[in-house]
């Protein structure tokens, strides 16, 4: 089952294995159990602290469990954890034999404290680059709190399981039977879900942090180079992030990072924030900026969060990012994640024989049609100009594909559904005006971005489009507040380009520094 080469790496992390763990297995006679069998055999093989075991004792099949033998502490996968979710299998038999998750102490007593019985199930597909993050951290979970179970379930291997509770996106959790949230979680996330009482003492702790010189909001590409340059200046600098990464955490595959041939976002999101960390930047993650406040008499722009608290720097980056555009047509928010959704990565494979639509002519609709055809029944791109606008080999791939038919200058009006999930869909042809209603089971939206800039109406200048005006130096209409990236008038929204902003705005927001109110005594030496 490991290649050649797999075998060596996964050999050198089981030397970290310091407790004895074992594989259980329950199988049965399908293709997959096979499979299972032969992967969970070849890694026992790897290390003398790993056991095998065939016990059939879990309903789903194929499934195993990694147990850290005479405890109770275990980590459960119904599939056969390959693709993106190898490295959480690897990370799996780590954690179980006896590796600490790289969590902070402070996060890992707040999982110890928690009181009360956790079950989770989480419905992932193998192609799914946002369902890893979620997985690694309930399993992290799971071995620190032995009262939190997790179960890992591959939604393609148990589709029988996916229809009967209604999941048409991933990552689906589950928490005792009923359903916990959607989409990419954190540790943090999901504890902020669990202890009621933890957005209240993170908000009452960043109420007493003392004024930064520099606060970048925002933790994407732009932000996070932001943070690097003004760190590196010397001078006292904080970050806070909604979400750290940004979109690229959506990102699948990334092929024009200069230098970098071929990446994935999750990577690159994990390397920005290393990068971040190398350097004395306060981060605060899961902070949801929601009203900028202009310099008073102190000097002083002021950031206030969701949760309450203020945060009052010399100068500020804003560094938002943008979000996938929505159709905002009758039955989209009804049926969003019960049919309707903007990742085909993720969710594609929950709708294999399935008939979708995808809404966009751009690069990333035609890719999402073409990766789609390969999974599913039939597809149907509607794009809404009068021609495809993706790149031209881009769409002679499309053509080629025998179960794509490709509507131009149509116009999404409806998504319909039976009460339960996507059915069909409306669209209007814009030469004839007649309106034609196509019988399916998903609508992938790839109609482009969305600044996140909605908070900051009528505070600084915005375009016509919601993107924050800068000059050339990442400068906005207010003294001390600088941009950068996705959210910006920037012509081009690229990860490089975001980067190169985020760089000039730190280094911008520094000559404001040395300018106006001078910043520490170490920055000017420093500089």
């Amino acid at each position: 089952m490991l290649d050649a080469s797999l075998r060596p790496q996964l050999q050198a992390y089981l030397e970290k294995v310091t407790q004895p763990i074992q594989l259980i297995a329950s199988l049965d006679d399908s293709d997959a159990s096979r499979e299972l069998d032969a992967l969970l055999r070849d890694i026992a093989s790897l290390s003398e602290r790993i056991e095998y075991v065939h016990a059939d004792d879990d309903a789903r099949r194929p499934s195993f469990a990694i147990v850290r033998k005479g405890t109770d502490i275990d980590v459960r996968f119904a599939g056969i954890p390959m693709g993106h979710e190898f490295t959480s299998l690897v990370l799996a038999l780590l954690q179980v034999g006896g590796h600490p998750p790289k969590i902070d102490e402070s996060v890992q007593n707040q999982i110890r404290d928690l009181e009360g019985t956790f079950r989770f199930e989480t419905f992932m597909s193998l192609s799914c680059q946002s369902c890893p993050d979620t997985i690694q951290a309930l399993n992290a979970m799971s071995v620190i709190n032995p009262n939190i179970k997790h179960v890992a379930i591959d939604g393609a291997l148990f589709q029988g399981e996916v229809e009967a509770r209604g999941i048409m996106s991933v990552p689906t959790i589950f928490l005792n039977g009923e359903h916990f949230d959607q989409g990419r979680m954190t540790v943090e996330q999901i504890l902020a879900k669990l202890d009621t009482g933890a957005a209240a003492r993170a908000a009452d702790e960043l109420k007493t942090k003392e004024a930064f010189d520099v606060l970048v909001v925002g933790g994407g590409p732009a932000g996070a180079a932001a943070a690097v340059y003004a760190a590196r200046k010397g001078i006292r600098t904080g970050i806070a992030a909604e979400r750290f990464g940004g979109q690229v955490l959506d990102t699948m595959a990334i092929e024009n990072f200069v230098s970098v041939s071929y990446t994935e976002g999750p990577k690159l999101a994990v390397a920005l924030e290393q990068h971040v960390r190398e350097y004395e930047v306060d981060i605060m993650n899961l902070q949801r900026a929601t009203k900028l406040h202009p310099a008073g008499h102190d000097g002083l722009v002021g950031v206030e969060l969701e949760n309450g608290a203020t945060l009052r720097s010399k100068s500020v980056i804003l560094s938002t990012g943008a979000r996938w555009r929505q159709l905002n047509v009758p039955g989209e928010k009804d049926y969003a994640n019960k049919g309707v959704a903007y990742c085909p990565h993720c969710d594609g494979p929950l709708f294999k024989g399935k008939r979708v639509a995808v809404i966009g002519g751009g690069n990333s609709g035609v890719e999402a049609a073409i990766d789609l055809a390969g999974i599913v029944a039939h597809v149907t791109l509607v794009e809404f100009d009068t021609q495809l606008r993706a790149d031209e080999v881009l769409q002679r791939k499309l053509r080629s594909l025998p179960n794509v038919e490709i509507i131009v200058s149509g116009q999404t009006t409806e998504v319909l559904g039976d009460g339960q999930k996507v059915n069909g869909l409306v669209v209007k042809d814009r030469v004839s005006g007649t309106a034609r209603t196509i019988e399916l089971e998903g609508v992938f939206v790839q109609i482009g971005l969305l600044p996140n800039t909605e908070w900051l109406r009528g505070t600084l200048d915005l375009s016509k489009h919601g993107e924050i005006v800068i000059d050339d130096r990442g400068a906005t209409s207010l003294p001390g507040v600088f941009a950068a990236g996705d959210a910006t008038t920037v012509p081009y929204k690229q990860i490089v380009i975001a980067m190169g902003a985020g760089s000039t705005a730190a280094l911008s927001a520094f000559d404001h520094l040395i300018r106006s109110s001078a910043p520490a005594d170490e920055a000017r030496a420093a500089a």
